[in-house]
C-alpha cells in the first residue's frame, strides 16, 4: 500500500516537474569567435538561428508547458515554496537607496526612492538548461508565481507606483524579484543641532503574516558595501548628503508569535550653507545692527531704529517656527539662538527707555526752574505770622519781610521796598513821626521771634540746598548708564554667542 502511495505521488509530480539532469548535447548558443574557422560570425549566427527555430524545444513556450507555469497551477501560487511544513523560506534581502526625495521635518515624514531586491529558491521548479538550447532563465507575470509578503512597517503611504509586473526564474529554481518604490515612511527628526544636525531614519522589512519559523531574511551585513551601492546609483544629492546605509537582521515578537525582520538604517547629513546665509547670518547682522544703535544720539530715532530691529527678529522667529516640528525632545539651539537674540534686544530698548526718561526729567527741571519768580526761589521759605503793623512800608529782617497788607511774614531774596497805601496819606510830619516810633516798637517787640525764626529758617535752606540738584544732573546719569550698559550688554553678546557655537559644534543629538 505505501509503494502504490508513493508511485501515484511520483506520476502526480512528474508532469509539473520536468528531470533537471537530463543528457542533452551543448547549446548551440554559445557564440564564441575560432581563429582557426573560415566562416565568419554572421555566417554562424545564422545558422545558429536555423538550428533553433527547426528544434521546437528551443522555444520559451516549449519550457513553460514542460514546467506547467499557467495560472490554473495552485502548486507555484498558492503556497510557499518548500517541501514540508518545518523548513523554512529563505528570502534574500537587498536595498539600495536611489534618491532622497525630501524630508520633512515639520510632519517627520522621510521619502527615499529605493530599488528592493527579492531572491528565493522554489523547490517546486528547475530545469536542464541543456535541454532548451542553454536557456537558463525566463520571465513570467509576477501572478504565476509565489511571492513573499514583503511590508515596510515605517510606510505611512502606499506607493501609486505599480510593482513591477515580471518575475525571473533561474535554472535551478531560484526566482528573483526586482521593483523600485517611491516610500513614504515616518522618521523620528533630531533637530537639536538644526541646521547642522544628522537624520538616521529606519526603513524594517518584513513578512505580514509568515512568523520565523515558516520565512526569514537574510541579507548584507557589510554596511561598506552597501553604502557603495547606494553612492553608485545616486545621481543627485540635493539638501541632504548620505552618509551609511546599514542594515541588522533581527527577530520580533509581533502579537503571539516571531517574525524575521531586516532594518535598514539611513544616515544623513543636511547641507547647511542655505540656512546660514538665509538664516543664521541674518539674525547676526541684526544684534550688530542694535550694537551700532548706540551711536544715535538722537532719542526718538535710536527708539524707532530698535524697535524696527526686534520686529525683524521676530519675523525670524516665525519663519523658524514653519520649518521645525512643534513636537521635539529638546529645544533645538537654533530657536534658543533667536530667542538669546531677541531678548538682548529687547533689554536694550528698555534701557533706551530709561535713557530718554532719565533726560526728559532733566528738561523737565530746567523748564520748571525757568517758570518760577525771581522773588520765590527755590531756597526761599515762606512763614506766616501777624503783625500790627499799620504804617504804609514794608520792614524787612534778615530777608524777612512783612507787609502790611497781608500782615504775614516773608521769606525771599528780594529787598523790601517801601510802598505807600494812598488810604492812609499822613496830614503833617508829626504824625509820620509818631508813626515811625510805632513802628520801631513794633520791631522791637517781635525781634526776639525774628531771631528764632531766622535759625529756623537758615536750618530748613541748609536742608534744601542739600536736597538740591545740580544742573545736567540727570543728563550724566543717563550717560553713565548708557556706558556701563553697552559694555555689559557687548559681553553678554559674545559670551552667549560663543556658547552657542560651541554647542552646534560639540553636542550630539539623543
Amino acid at each position: 500500500m505505501m509503494h502504490s502511495g508513493f508511485l501515484f505521488l511520483l506520476l502526480l509530480t512528474g508532469s509539473a516537474q520536468p528531470k533537471c539532469m537530463k543528457d542533452q548535447p551543448m547549446s548551440p548558443m554559445v557564440f564564441k569567435d575560432n581563429p582557426g574557422n573560415n566562416s565568419s560570425l554572421e555566417d554562424e549566427i545564422h545558422i545558429t538561428v536555423e538550428k533553433v527555430v527547426a528544434d521546437e524545444t528551443c522555444t520559451y513556450q516549449a519550457l513553460l508547458k514542460d514546467l506547467n507555469l499557467t495560472k490554473n497551477n495552485d502548486l507555484y501560487t498558492l503556497s510557499r515554496p518548500a517541501k514540508s511544513l518545518i523548513q523554512p523560506t529563505l528570502v534574500y534581502l537587498k536595498m539600495v537607496l536611489y534618491a532622497i526625495l525630501d524630508v520633512r521635518e515639520t510632519d517627520q515624514t522621510f521619502i527615499p526612492y529605493v530599488w528592493i531586491y527579492m531572491g528565493w529558491t522554489n523547490l517546486h521548479i528547475c530545469w536542464n538548461p541543456e535541454d532548451y538550447c542553454g536557456l537558463k532563465q525566463i520571465k513570467v507575470p509576477n501572478e504565476l508565481m509565489w511571492k513573499p509578503d514583503l511590508s515596510i512597517e515605517e510606510m505611512t503611504e502606499k506607493d501609486k507606483a505599480p510593482p513591477s509586473p515580471y518575475l525571473t526564474i533561474n535554472h535551478d529554481g531560484y526566482v528573483e524579484m526586482r521593483n523600485d518604490q517611491v516610500l513614504t515612511s515616518t522618521c523620528r527628526m533630531q533637530v537639536y543641532k538644526f541646521p547642522f544636525d544628522v537624520q538616521k531614519c529606519n526603513l524594517s522589512f518584513k513578512s505580514i503574516v509568515y512568523s520565523y519559523q515558516e520565512l526569514q531574511f537574510l541579507t548584507i551585513t557589510n554596511e561598506s558595501k552597501i553604502t557603495n551601492w547606494s553612492l553608485n546609483v545616486m545621481g543627485k544629492q540635493y539638501e541632504w548628503l548620505l552618509i551609511s546605509v546599514q542594515a541588522h537582521p533581527k527577530t520580533v515578537n509581533n502579537f503571539e508569535y516571531d517574525q524575521s525582520m531586516v532594518v535598514y538604517t539611513i544616515s544623513m547629513k543636511r547641507r547647511p550653507a542655505l540656512y546660514i546665509v538665509n538664516f543664521i547670518l541674518p539674525v547676526l547682522f541684526l544684534l550688530f545692527l542694535d550694537f551700532a544703535s548706540f551711536l544715535i544720539h538722537n532719542g526718538g530715532e535710536k527708539l524707532g531704529f530698535k524697535i524696527t530691529v526686534l520686529l525683524a527678529v521676530t519675523v525670524m522667529q516665525l519663519i523658524l517656527n514653519e520649518i521645525l516640528p512643534a513636537s521635539s525632545d529638546r529645544i533645538p539651539l537654533i530657536a534658543v539662538y533667536c530667542t538669546g537674540s531677541f531678548a538682548l534686544m529687547l533689554v536694550s530698548l528698555l534701557e533706551t527707555i530709561l535713557v530718554m526718561h532719565l533726560k526728559g526729567k532733566e528738561s523737565a527741571a530746567q523748564d520748571n526752574e525757568e517758570d518760577k519768580d525771581p522773588c520765590l526761589a527755590e531756597d526761599c521759605v515762606v512763614r506766616q505770622g501777624t503783625s500790627n503793623i499799620q504804617s504804609g512800608f514794608k520792614v524787612w529782617y534778615n530777608h524777612l519781610c512783612v507787609s502790611p497788607e497781608t500782615g504775614k511774614w516773608t521769606c525771599c531774596k528780594c529787598a523790601c521796598e517801601a510802598v505807600e497805601t494812598p488810604a492812609q496819606v499822613l496830614p503833617d510830619k508829626e504824625g509820620s513821626s509818631n508813626r515811625l516810633m510805632e513802628g520801631s516798637r513794633a520791631l522791637d517787640k517781635f525781634s526776639d521771634d525774628l531771631r528764632e525764626m531766622e535759625k529756623t529758617i537758615t536750618a530748613i535752606k541748609s536742608s534744601s540746598r542739600k536736597k538740591e540738584r545740580k544742573p545736567g544732573y540727570w543728563i550724566a546719569l543717563a550717560n553713565r548708564i548708557n556706558k556701563v550698559f553697552f559694555i555689559c550688554y557687548v559681553i553678554a553678546a559674545m559670551m552667549f554667542l560663543i556658547v552657542i557655537f560651541s554647542l552646534w559644534n560639540i553636542a550630539e543629538d539623543k
